[in-house]
């Protein structure tokens, strides 16, 4: 079986201890699948979990990443097809060729993030609408090594303009239970962070931090699993909501109009 390689990145619907992530990243699919038409390119295929919620709601869909997606998850969708490769540019796509774009939790990890915005407006038709997620940077609780950046509300709009007629921005949300699960999580994380009181975390090259953030978070999730498993296995999507930005949004959400 291929798939992509799993890091703390890569949620899985699999793993109980990333639900309370993997449900997040679900609510924009199912945001998108209630917008997107006509021909749909994915930035950022992941683990393809998105693949069964976009297809249905598509006429053809592209979707494209640096990994390949597990095969037997494309299968029995006629009309989708992956394309592996690493962006910007969009190579292969024709300008104004696509009538929606998606890419969730992607936009962090691109070094050129303006010039993947430009490539993003420029496959577009003439009124086609790019929906992306990103974090929300004042609501996480540790640098992340494998994002090159994160974006408050005001950056991420920055991002956009003059590059499209009009932007809705958007956040996700959390209810009760979500909090309760972030003050947890918050409070694992502060255990761990507070054996680098020289504050290396935001010292030292990303790659040096990737494998110990890794094997940090996976111990701290499990460990909050093994703790809390009412909890993190019962937050589901309508835990979460997508409402106008505001500075206690878990993620960004934004719709982009060309």
């Amino acid at each position: 079986m291929k798939g992509v390689p799993q890091t703390a990145e890569r949620v899985s619907q699999r793993d109980a201890s990333d639900n309370y992530v993997f449900q997040r990243s679900l609510l924009a699919y199912l945001y998108a699948a209630e917008r997107v038409q006509g021909k749909v390119l994915e930035i950022g295929t992941g683990s393809g979990y998105g693949v069964e919620i976009i297809a249905p709601h598509a006429e053809r869909f592209v979707t494209i990443d640096k990994h390949a997606p597990a095969e037997e998850l494309l299968e029995g969708y006629p009309n989708v097809e992956f394309r592996q490769m690493c962006v910007p540019p969009l190579e292969g796509i024709e300008s104004e060729s696509v009538d929606c774009v998606i890419s969730f939790q992607v936009i962090e990890h691109i070094k050129r993030d303006k010039e993947f915005v430009r490539e993003v407006h420029r496959v577009l038709r003439k009124g086609g609408v790019f929906i992306v997620s990103t974090p929300n940077r004042p609501m996480s609780l540790t640098r992340n090594p494998w994002h090159v950046r994160e974006y408050s509300p005001e950056e991420f709009s920055a991002l956009f303009d003059g590059e499209f007629e009009s932007v809705e921005a958007l956040g996700v949300e959390g209810n009760e239970k979500v909090w309760e699960y972030y003050e947890k999580n918050r409070q694992g994380v502060e255990r761990i962070t507070r054996f680098d009181p020289l504050d290396f975390q935001h010292r030292l090259p990303r790659w040096v931090l990737r494998i110990p953030y890794d094997l940090l978070n996976r111990l701290n999730r499990r460990r909050l699993l093994r703790k809390n498993n009412d909890l993190t296995v019962g937050i589901t999507t309508s835990d979460y909501a997508v409402v106008p930005v505001h500075e206690r949004c878990f993620d960004l959400l934004y719709i982009a109009k060309k």
